[in-house]
């Protein structure tokens, strides 16, 4: 511990800092709720991606990791609680799926064009759906057909997803001048 606070306090304090806020957006993020989807959703993705885009690929995937040990331990920061029941539930695929979207978010660069931009967190945030989705396969059962499946746990929620993409595309030139702070 002593080699490492030598390196740089600053720095460590610093990314310490970053990643308890970081897990703070994560938790108001999954209590707002967005309005006009068809089922429930919240804003989760948006922060992930968020998260990815301005931290980068280390510090993101850090502290989403944090996020999902919070709630592992019983902190209320997922959509409505907290406890391990949330990483053996059908949602979980989608939770671990976050580690995976933030880590590729965090390779975006300023000089990227807002088309590149946009599929690349298109590509992001498909990782959250094809993670929670395998989950959530193998937890209805593998006998429901992966159509079926996928009305389930992906159809319902491609519009909002849309919106929140589509947001955070315009305001990537903004969200990556919070990289020179960082």
């Amino acid at each position: 511990m002593e080699k490492i606070l030598k390196k740089n306090p600053t720095k460590i304090l610093k990314s310490l800092f970053l990643v308890i806020f970081g897990s703070l957006i994560l938790t108001l993020s999954a209590k707002i709720q967005t309005p006009y989807a068809p089922v429930p959703s919240t804003m989760q993705t948006f922060a992930v991606l968020l998260l990815g885009m301005s931290l980068g690929y280390k510090l993101a995937s850090i502290t989403v990791i944090v996020y999902l040990i919070e709630g592992m331990l019983g902190m209320p920061v997922f959509a409505k609680g907290g406890g391990i029941i949330y990483l053996t539930g059908p949602t979980s695929g989608y939770l671990i799926g976050f580690i995976f979207a933030s880590f590729a978010a965090g390779f975006l660069k300023k000089d990227n064009n807002y088309f590149y931009v946009f599929f690349y967190l298109l590509f992001s945030v498909s990782i959250i759906y094809f993670i929670g989705l395998l989950w959530l396969w193998n937890f209805i059962g593998i006998e429901k057909s992966f159509v079926d499946i996928f009305n389930i746990g992906v159809k319902p929620f491609l519009l909002i997803e849309f919106y929140k993409l589509l947001m955070l595309t315009i305001l990537s030139s903004q969200i990556f001048k919070l990289r020179k702070f960082i």
